[in-house]
């Protein structure tokens, strides 16, 4: 039986605009855990985060880069675009939802709703996930949700059938790797990440291999 491979699919790093996690520091801390990688989603940018999959190279491990967008309907972990030219809307909140898993889909990636069950005000998706069209994945396991709303998010991706993925939202050492995603076949790049999520041939969890840092 093939060797899984556990992938942190939401992490962020000072190259967002919200936290001051060192990328040396994401990187030495998922090494640290034994994870097999990392997708970094910087809020509104893809090519922030070149130089955390730089330095991943340099260090060993697995980086791929996705974004985090924040639409009129909650946040979106897109993968598969390679440049911010997604962003055709001019501005980096309150995208259209449906305008977005268009774009993305047109630039040959994918979209995932992150945390689709946590409140985040007006723009909350909630209950909405449950109509969202064309997304690929539901992010079941957030490492900065409460246990309900995961739980929420698991029953949302089992009743529609599909795949689900986890991650940290880590914004800072500690919280790398508290969820992660399981990989049942290998992942070595982005090509290789998104045909094993389309094909549903990986899981979202609670990454067994975590620990609170010392």
């Amino acid at each position: 039986m093939a060797h899984s491979m556990w992938i942190d699919c939401h992490c962020h790093t000072r190259h967002s605009n919200d936290n001051w996690l060192e990328p040396a520091d994401l990187v030495r801390r998922a090494k640290a855990l034994g994870l097999d990688g990392v997708v970094v989603t910087e809020h509104h940018s893809v090519e922030a985060s070149e130089p955390v999959e730089r330095l991943g190279r340099e260090e060993g491990l697995l980086v791929l880069r996705g974004v985090e967008i924040s639409s009129d309907h909650g946040h979106l972990l897109a993968f598969g675009v390679l440049d911010d030219g997604w962003n055709i809307w001019g501005r980096n909140n309150y995208i259209p939802l449906a305008e977005v898993i268009a774009r993305v889909s047109e630039l040959g990636g994918i979209c995932v709703p992150a945390h689709p069950f946590r409140n985040i005000g007006l723009a909350s998706l909630c209950e909405g996930l449950l109509g969202a069209r064309g997304i690929a994945a539901i992010e079941t396991h957030n490492g900065g949700n409460q246990t309900s709303d995961n739980d929420l998010a698991i029953q949302a991706a089992a009743h529609m059938g599909l795949p689900s993925l986890g991650g940290s939202d880590c914004h800072k050492p500690e919280a790398v790797g508290r969820c992660a995603t399981e990989f049942l076949r290998p992942v070595t790049d982005l090509a290789s990440f998104l045909a094993a999520v389309r094909d549903g041939a990986c899981r979202g969890a609670y990454f067994p291999g975590y620990r609170a840092e010392r």
